[in-house]
């Protein structure tokens, strides 16, 4: 068991494993409500990571750097950094995907999207994720790779860029308690 926990992939494999195969030992089946299931599952562990990279980077990461010796911090900007922002991104993009595809299999998605009655919330939480993915992917991320060496940027500018990331991030990080709000009142409360 100990070689499969070493490794995150394996562990991601296993996990993924484990739920084929509570998945065939429960339902037994593949209809359209089982697919669903399955779609609004995978929208929220894409979520769950998503944003949970977004409150790691809003609680821990920001608020510790100034107390990590200079020596120490180009580890962070070189190692861990990047790769939280590699799964920041990517989570991004598969929540914004499995929720429009949700959307559709439910029928409400345009609904949603033009903020109708009956759909109006799950609509303003929609469109919440939606700039909180722009804004991952066309001002955190640049403005990240500049800050953190990737692509070349003088002193001034990486501070620059640091500094629009984090308050855009901190943007996010606010907006995601509606857009969090927004998802369970429509499930809850309509």
């Amino acid at each position: 068991m100990a070689k499969l926990l070493e490794n995150l992939y394996r562990a991601i494999g296993l996990g993924i494993a484990l739920v084929v195969v509570l998945f065939l030992a429960l339902h037994r089946s593949l209809d359209h409500a089982h697919v669903l299931f399955f779609v609004r599952w995978l929208h929220v562990l894409s979520g769950v990571l998503w944003i949970g990279l977004l409150w790691y980077f809003n609680f821990v990461q920001i608020p510790t750097m100034p107390k990590i010796p200079a020596e120490l911090k180009p580890a962070v900007g070189k190692y861990i950094a990047p790769e939280a922002l590699f799964w920041f991104r990517w989570a991004a993009v598969a929540t914004v995907v499995t929720g429009l595809v949700l959307s559709a299999m439910q029928g409400y998605g345009h609904n949603a999207f033009m903020l109708k009655e009956g759909s109006r919330t799950i609509g303003i939480g929609m469109w919440l994720g939606l700039i909180m993915a722009f804004n991952v992917w066309a001002i955190i991320w640049p403005n990240q790779k500049k800050a953190l060496g990737i692509v070349p940027a003088d002193d001034a500018a990486k501070a620059a860029a640091a500094r629009l990331a984090m308050l855009t991030s901190r943007a996010n990080f606010a907006l995601s308690l509606p857009m969090l709000y927004c998802m369970v009142a429509q499930q809850n409360i309509g």
